[in-house]
């Protein structure tokens, strides 16, 4: 019988949710991930929590805002103590492992205080966000003058491609994400100009199908005991290259056309402006950094979408389709030009939505198969999906846990809306436009609430919000955020960020229920505060301090006072 015994949980590195054929982009097909889809439920409205790698990923891995587990960009470790979606899973008896991308730092400080060794097993799954690890493989094997940008990246990957002939000291960067010329030099992919190369690999040692191999390996290796699996690819995240025959599938006229508007520059706010004339933002705003990149990034979503035919048939074939989920997503897009800016750092539903496709098993999920969810989802819905997957009600701790089951959803029996409005955060105290808006480390950061009709971005410094009306306006190109006949609108929204900054999300050592428990647990434990007279409250609370007898010990004096 099918049913969803385990979890195989996919993210993509900058997926653009508007770059599927299921989600209607019009030249870039991606038939194994709509089949999936068409399995399962598609998600139309759903949101990170913070639109950059890290501090997104430690959202979805903890199952909290990152106002609350404090992971607030790339390199900003998570905290120890922090619960996290492994930790919850293997309570509930399903293990929890790691194929792949995590972006997690980890707080080396904080297990150095509590003894944590890294080498040891509860030190090695603080130090790897809760998972066990099968590989972890974050790619970024950059180098520059102070040394590479990640210690520990790619070093598998990079023995795998040397064994396999690749001859370098850093093959992640001279084949698999450079291009090469005919008298042998290296074409880095850093270097945008240098997208329409193909990657000097065979596309089979490349890193998506070499990720897709990884995890089918692990799946192979399991038994009987329930897992969840986080196969993590670190495309179509740059650089921007892809090995042939996918580096010249697309041309410029397969690109989009690009979503900005010279009104949209000339008034923006000085935020927004900030991120639009930073390098990045300068870059893609070149007409040749986009028909040299898109066609790349589009390759590279290809070339993903082959390697889920691959894996799904693969499942399929060895009957794990039977009894294991599988969703499909991503931790962020990618501007790509649109409103003036490139990389992913800013709230516009370039960078914050994402695509997100479940496909449940059982039997309970057919009323749902191929149907579309307008819901508002969060990320942080995940790790309580995959918990009641696991037999435990995700109820039990929704002290920690700040998202909401989808299973209800998937199951045809969610009881009116999901929620009311999602929540993004970002922090840009690390990145020199907090210098070049004069904003302190305290200043440097925005919130974004959004509902199905409006999205409010409140910017601290004492800047102005920022306000966009969805339904009339779904591109966001017009800002009506200094408009005084929005001002009971900006009120409202403000009312729903207050709303959620008021919750208790740091209250996570004792359950709701104990909670309830403790309103009357001190009195029956003997506790009479504010008690006149014992017959004013019920004799069993008092009976302990009703009848009893001691010897006068007072001494010549108290008694002498009487």
């Amino acid at each position: 019988m099918r049913k969803a015994k385990n979890v195989l949980f996919i993210m993509f590195d900058q997926l653009r949710w508007d770059y599927l054929s299921c989600y209607g982009h019009p030249h870039l097909h991606t038939p194994n991930i709509d089949k999936l889809a068409q399995k399962g439920v598609r998600f139309d409205r759903a949101r990170i929590q913070s639109p950059i790698c890290g501090s997104s990923r430690m959202s979805t891995y903890t199952g909290r805002y990152v106002h609350s587990h404090g992971a607030s960009w790339n390199g900003i470790p998570l905290k120890v103590g922090e619960i996290t979606m492994g930790d919850h899973l293997r309570k509930a008896g399903m293990d929890c492992w790691l194929v792949g991308k995590t972006h997690m730092r980890a707080d080396a400080d904080g297990m150095a205080r509590l003894g944590l060794e890294p080498d040891s097993l509860i030190g090695a799954r603080v130090a790897e966000c809760g998972f066990d690890v099968f590989e972890r493989d974050d790619g970024m094997r950059s180098e520059g003058p102070d040394g590479v940008y990640d210690a520990a990246g790619a070093l598998k990957y990079n023995d795998y491609l040397r064994d396999r002939g690749y001859e370098s000291d850093n093959p992640w960067h001279d084949h698999a994400n450079s291009g090469i010329d005919a008298a042998g030099n290296v074409l880095s992919g850093w270097f945008l100009k240098n997208s329409t190369e193909p990657a000097n690999i065979e596309e089979s040692d490349s890193e998506t199908p070499y990720m897709t191999r990884r995890g089918m390996e692990f799946i192979a290796a399991q038994g009987d005991r329930p897992w969840c699996c986080h196969l993590s690819y670190i495309k179509p995240h740059w650089p921007y290259v892809v090995p042939a025959p996918y580096h010249d599938m697309y041309g410029r006229q397969h690109i989009k056309p690009v979503v900005r508007s010279d009104a949209e520059f000339a008034d923006a706010h000085p935020v927004l402006k900030g991120f639009m004339t930073n390098p990045v933002g300068e870059a893609f705003s070149r007409q040749e950094v986009r028909d040299a990149v898109i066609p790349a990034y589009m390759g590279l979503i290809k070339q993903c979408d082959d390697q889920m035919g691959v894996l799904f048939q693969w499942l399929e074939d060895t009957g794990r389709m039977d009894d294991t989920m599988i969703v499909v997503t991503s931790d962020h897009g990618d501007f790509l030009g649109d409103h003036w800016m490139g990389e992913k750092t800013f709230f516009h539903d370039t960078s914050t939505k994402v695509p997100l496709i479940i496909y449940d098993p059982s039997p309970e999920a057919d009323a749902t198969r191929g149907t579309v969810c307008n819901e508002l989802v969060e990320c942080i819905d995940l790790a309580p999906t995959f918990l009641e997957v696991a037999g435990t009600d995700p109820a039990s701790v929704n002290h920690i846990l700040e998202g909401r089951s989808l299973m209800p959803i998937l199951h045809g029996k969610q009881d009116g809306p999901l929620r009311d409005y999602v929540i993004c955060e970002y922090d840009y105290s690390a990145s020199p436009l907090a210098d070049r808006l004069g904003v302190n480390a305290r200043e440097a950061v925005m919130f974004m609430v959004a509902d199905t009709k409006w999205k409010l971005v409140h910017c601290e410094g004492g800047f102005r919000p920022i306000l966009f009306d969805l339904e009339a306006d779904p591109d966001e190109l017009v800002d009506l955020g200094d408009r005084e006949d929005h001002a009971d609108v900006i009120a409202a929204m403000y009312e729903k960020l207050f709303t959620w900054a008021r919750r208790p999300s740091q209250r996570t050592t004792r359950s709701t229920a104990q909670l309830e428990e403790m309103r009357t647990q001190t009195r029956r434990r003997g506790v009479m505060i504010g008690v006149y007279d014992e017959n004013d409250v019920p004799l069993e609370l008092t009976v302990h301090y009703r009848g009893r007898k001691a010897t006068d010990r007072r001494g010549n004096d108290a008694k002498a006072g009487e």
